[in-house]
């Protein structure tokens, strides 16, 4: 999963990043205009501690998300180049700034969210319009036509296009085109200190549940200095904030909300590992996720709860209790199944 790290300049997209990879971007805007920071991390997943512990397997693979800080623009907006740099990522992560700058200015979280929207709105529509433009010339595909046209009248209206209500073969016909303002998008509350330990503004939480965007708090620069301390010394200092984990956690989890996923797992004496897979994935459709040739040969698959497995202690047990399951091409994947796909090729 790729995230791109979005804002205004000065709203603290590198600290943020820096919170989140426990690497070291140079931060402040004027640094290092137009630069992109790229780091990977882990996924935190306690299903895949404890199958681990069980199998005492060669390898652990936990889930990642990539995470690029895609840089700003020369003015208070962003320009082209990041503009088109967000099209290359799964989400968007937009960091709002509502802390004081050092110059006394209050923020305003609720404006730079509208800004965001109205550039994204207004990239997509140069987009769309060309589209329509070479349809209405040769007419290729009056469906397509239809529905960007109706696009368009959303977006003139200053509706964003996850705001329209799309249908799944809409979508399917839209998912080309990378329109920025239908990408799912997490807003980041980049907070002082001493709000750390609140929960969000009322009318920013109305804001984004007016938007369907996911909402996290943090205060990047604390988060960064959580990031950068030795692993021992983490628990204790976030205990100190009143938290009860990292930012880092915290944010995976409302992304993984924010973009519908949920996690496979495999598990063995060569391997435990985590897969992320949209929710309602068919089991054929999540074999593919290992590997083609498990899809294109699908059989079966055998499931059983992870919790199961760790309580009972064995595969073998949990067949003896009745607890795994053979399942065909119909069956959903559920968020923490233990998979075994049958296949022939």
């Amino acid at each position: 999963m790729k995230i791109g790290l979005v804002g205004l300049p000065r709203a603290g997209k590198s600290t943020v990043f820096n919170a989140l990879t426990g690497l070291n971007a140079e931060t402040g805007y004027s640094s290092a205009p137009g630069k992109k920071h790229v780091g990977t991390v882990k996924v935190p997943d306690q299903r895949v501690d404890a199958l681990s512990r069980l199998y005492k397997p060669k390898k652990t693979v936990y889930a990642e998300i990539a995470f690029t800080d895609l840089g700003g623009g020369a003015g208070p907006g962003l320009d082209r180049a990041v503009l088109n740099a967000m099209r290359e990522v799964d989400a968007l992560c937009q960091v709002v700034r509502a802390f004081p700058e050092e110059s006394g200015k209050s923020p305003d979280p609720l404006n730079e969210i509208a800004d965001l929207e109205t550039e994204t709105i207004l990239a997509d529509f140069e987009i769309v319009e060309r589209r329509i433009a070479r349809l209405q010339k040769d007419r290729s595909n009056p469906r397509e036509l239809a529905l960007l046209e109706r696009i368009l009248a959303g977006l003139e209206a200053e509706k964003p296009v996850r705001a329209i209500g799309l249908d799944d073969r809409e979508r399917t016909m839209l998912s080309g085109y990378r329109f920025l303002s239908q990408m799912p998008l997490l807003l980041v509350l980049n907070v002082a200190e001493d709000q750390i330990a609140a929960p969000p503004p009322q009318h920013v939480i109305r804001a984004a549940q007016e938007r369907a965007l996911g909402l996290t708090v943090l205060s990047a620069q604390v988060e960064m200095d959580i990031a950068h301390m030795p692993s021992e010394e983490q628990p204790e200092f976030v205990e100190s904030l009143g938290l009860d984990e990292p930012a880092k956690n915290r944010f995976i989890r409302a992304a993984y909300a924010l973009i519908d996923l949920i996690s496979m797992l495999t598990a063995g004496p060569d391997e435990c590992r985590a897969w992320p897979i949209a929710r309602r994935t068919r089991a054929p459709r999540a074999a593919g996720k290992i590997h083609s040739d498990i899809e294109r040969g699908f059989i079966r698959v055998e499931v059983v709860p992870w919790q199961d497995l760790i309580a009972l202690g064995s595969e073998a047990k949990c067949r003896e209790a009745g607890k795994l399951r053979v399942e065909g091409k119909e069956y959903i994947i559920q968020d923490g199944d233990v998979v075994h796909f049958r296949f022939n090729v």
